[in-house]
């Protein structure tokens, strides 16, 4: 499973959000259940990924398994606690 957050470089809540899911899925130890990528959308690459997504805001994060969305949260996750239980509500998590 795959959780992405999209943001900019210069954006204070963006890299607060991206450092706040590293610390969770290691505070969760689901280190090899979940990865956390950082979608840099002043990149070609990250511009075309967030099109793809539709992501028009940032912070976004994305909670993703094998292409498909499960969550997805809108200008950050406000409380962690609310992810957490969303993945765990999915049972057996897996890559």
């Amino acid at each position: 499973m795959i959780i992405k957050v999209f943001g900019r470089p210069g954006c204070s809540a963006c890299k607060q959000m991206h450092e706040k899911m590293l610390h969770c899925v290691q505070k969760w130890e689901m280190q090899n259940q979940l990865s956390v990528n950082y979608i840099d959308m002043e990149t070609i690459d990250g511009l075309a990924e967030s099109a793809f997504d539709d992501v028009s805001e940032i912070p976004t994060v994305i909670l993703e398994r094998d292409g498909e969305v499960l969550e997805r949260y809108d200008g950050g996750v406000d409380d962690s606690r609310v992810l957490q239980a969303r993945i765990e509500g999915l049972g057996s998590v897996g890559n």
